[in-house]
This record gives C-alpha cells, sequence and structure tokens, in this order.
C-alpha cells in the first residue's frame, strides 16, 4: 500500500527517486516542531543531511519507521563532519544507516558497508565516494527497511562523536579546503573524539 515518506535534508535525487515507486516523498530541510502538519499523514522518515535533532515526541511516534543516513562507519565518527574525522582520527570510513533513537546517531544499525579509502584522495573526492555508497545501501535496503523485514543490530560500545565546533582547531590542515589531500590530515588528532 502507498504511503507517504517525509524526507529530511537538502533533496538528494538518488533517494527520493528510491523511495518513489512504491511512497510519495515530501521534503523538508527547516527545523520540524512536533505539532508539523507534515508529520500528521507521514508514514515514515528519512533523514540524510539533516541539520536538526529531532525532538523527542517525534522520535517516540516514528519508532522503528524514522532512519538516518550517515556517512560514516558507525559507531565511529557520529555528528558532524564524519568524513574529516576518519582520516583526522585514523578510523574506520564507510557509510550506514540506522534507526533513529534520541541519541545523536546512536540507533541501531539496519545497513552497513565500510570502505577502503586510501590516502591518494582528497575530502572531497572521499565525501563524493561515500555518498554514492550510502545512496547504492540505500537503494539496497529500502525495500526491507520499509516492509520491517530488517530489525537492526545494536552498535558496538565507544566509537567517536564531534560536533561541528570540534573541527576548529584543525582548520588551519585543510590548505586547499575541501580538496585538501586526506594524506596531509590523516592522524593529526588520533583519540581526540573517543568514547569510553
Amino acid at each position: 500500500m502507498k504511503g507517504r515518506v517525509l524526507y529530511l535534508g537538502p533533496p538528494r535525487r538518488g533517494i527520493v527517486e528510491a523511495i518513489e515507486p512504491g511512497d510519495s516523498v515530501v521534503c523538508c530541510e527547516e527545523r520540524l516542531s512536533e505539532g508539523d502538519a507534515r508529520l500528521a499523514s507521514c508514514d515514515f522518515i528519512v533523514s540524510y543531511g539533516y541539520r536538526y535533532i529531532l525532538q523527542r515526541p517525534i522520535v517516540s511516534r516514528f519508532e522503528r519507521r524514522a532512519i538516518n543516513l550517515h556517512i560514516a562507519f558507525l559507531p565511529w565518527n557520529r555528528g558532524a563532519d564524519p568524513n574529516l574525522w576518519s582520516y583526522l582520527e585514523d578510523t574506520p570510513k564507510g557509510v550506514s544507516i540506522h534507526l533513529i533513537d534520541e541519541g545523536l546517531d546512536t540507533g541501531d544499525i539496519l545497513a552497513q558497508l565500510e570502505l577502503p579509502l586510501g590516502n591518494d584522495e582528497t575530502l572531497r573526492s572521499s565525501y563524493d565516494k561515500l555518498c554514492r555508497e550510502i545512496e547504492n545501501l540505500f537503494k539496497r535496503h529500502w525495500p526491507a527497511i520499509r516492509a520491517g523485514e530488517l530489525r537492526g543490530t545494536p552498535q558496538a560500545p565507544g566509537g567517536t562523536f564531534h560536533r561541528k565546533a570540534d573541527r576548529k582547531p584543525y582548520e588551519h590542515l585543510l590548505v586547499r579546503g575541501w580538496d585538501t589531500p586526506v594524506a596531509l590530515v590523516s592522524g593529526m588528532a588520533l583519540g581526540a573524539g573517543r568514547l569510553s
């Protein structure tokens, strides 16, 4: 039965097209409140690159029907700038689809892929590869996720977490902005955001 999916984040054509054969899609980039009318007729939430944390009542209302696409191999690099931190702290690189819970990138993993990205990349080229892979992972697993067939696996303990402000002490390393070779930043902040 066709439903309605609320897509949170900057529109990504590949993600929207993967949803649309079975469901209609409503896109939203701004902060949602609990009483937002778009939530009233929504069956499922897909978040990718959304800049806001969903309020507890929204998360509770959409339990097991709200997912996030994150360009990190969770539990590593939760939060902001996951690609950058995977190089700064030399942590595993990859992509993850997880259930949204009340934490930040802490929900059960529905699908995940580790990627062998080497030091011949730039921050931009590695980001672009991660974006392609998360879209591919979503396309492969969306029908099973939508049908509730993937139950999810709790994330391993530990990992790393960063806020946007954590990047500031390392911005001087980005000598070519996002075109900086990753070899220039690899390992420069080992252990900075590790969780016990």
